[in-house]
Order: C-alpha cells, then structure tokens, then sequence
C-alpha cells in the first residue's frame, strides 16, 4: 500500500513531541494502513506527517524495538510480517504486566475509575455490535489503561507501550469478529472484583482476558 497523499490534514504541528510521530506510524500499521512487509521511506513519511526526517528515524528506530518494522543494514524498513513467535512472546509480557497491574491498581481504584470502566466496556460492546473493529480497540486500550495509570508504575507502562502494539494487530482481526465478544463478561468481572476489593482474583481474571487471543494465534 503507498504511503497516503497528504491534502494538509495529515501534518503535524511543529513542536509537537516525537511521541506523536511514533504514534501516528504505529497506528498505522497497526490499523493496516500499512501491510505487512511493506516498505518505509523515511522521506515519504516524512512528506505525509509534515515534519524532518529525524522523528521519522527515531520513531522507526522505535518501531523496530517493538517488533512492528524490520531494518537490515543497508537496506530499507519494512512492515514486519506477523510472526506467530513473536506475537506468543509479546503476549506473555502484556498478560502477566496487565496481571500485575490489576493486582496494584485494586486498592487504589476510585469509584470514578470503576465507572469509567464500566463506561469502556460498554463503548467496547457498542463497537463489537457495530462490528468496527478500531472503536472495539480504542474502547479495550481505554478499559485497560485505567488500571495501569492507577498504580504509577512508570515502568511497568513503558513495557506495555512497547509490546502491546505487538498483539493489536492481530486482536483487530479477533474484534472483527464474534470470537471478541468473550472479552466484555471478563471485563464486566474484572471489574466487579476490583470493586469488591479482591485484587487477585481480579488480577487473574485480567491476565485471563488476555490470553483469549489464543484460538486466533492457533491458527496463524
């Protein structure tokens, strides 16, 4: 797939942090804007977010860390294949960080946390209903967020930065489907749990939820 035309909507704004371009690439290929194995100029994407080459580097440079891009030396950036391999290895960190999480978050969650879950989930159902599967994402990405930003556990959320994309990619070909609908009672759960305050089994219900990917990595 080309890198997109630019009609000025695209850019970003000057001074606007690395992190944005890094974002922008990421969800584009994790949204299949961009197709496994296809190729990365750094002046072409660079042309269609409007700023120097420097943040495009640093952020394939990234991207490459994640395991979303493939760079040989010498040679040009790719759009890593899906890799059963590394999708397994990516999801064990996620699962037991998201464990993690969850077991830290429960004594801290507020009732608006709760609520906002509940809300996500619901967002998250509406979507799956809709059969859209970026809304299904962004509603999970949220669900899940609010836990990890509960603990302050900078470290724990710069692993799930880096690894998460990883199985995005492959959960928007689930939430495409009906197999992601068994995620809404495990978060309906989840949740229920954390308000009763028992923060391990709520803890193993969220690495529960993901390990769900399971069946589709099967058969890959």
């Amino acid at each position: 797939m080309p890198i997109p035309m630019s009609d000025g909507s695209s850019a970003l704004k000057r001074g606007l942090l690395r992190d944005d371009v890094y974002t922008r690439l990421r969800d584009a290929i994790v949204d299949g804007t961009f197709a496994p194995g296809e190729q990365l100029r750094d002046l072409d994407l660079a042309q269609w977010l409007g700023v120097s080459r420097t943040p495009v580097r640093e952020a394939l440079m990234r991207l490459g860390a994640a395991g979303l891009v493939t760079t040989a030396p010498g040679r040009s950036t790719t759009v890593a294949p899906l890799d059963v391999r590394t999708i397994r290895d990516a999801q064990g960190v996620v699962a037991a960080m998201h464990r993690l999480a969850v077991q830290q978050a429960v004594p801290l969650l507020t009732a608006d946390d709760l609520t906002a879950m509940r809300e996500a989930n619901r967002a998250f159902a509406r979507a799956m209903r809709r059969q859209d599967p970026d809304a299904a994402l962004a509603a999970d990405d949220e669900f899940h967020a609010i836990p990890v930003r509960a603990t302050g556990n900078e470290a724990l959320a710069a692993v799930l930065d880096q690894f998460t994309p990883v199985l995005r990619r492959v959960e928007r070909l689930r939430f495409s489907s009906l197999s992601g609908r068994s995620s809404l009672a495990l978060h309906e759960r989840l949740v229920d749990l954390a308000e009763d305050g028992d923060a391990e089994a709520a803890a193993d219900v969220s690495h529960e939820t993901w390990q769900t990917l399971q069946p589709l990595l099967d058969t890959l």
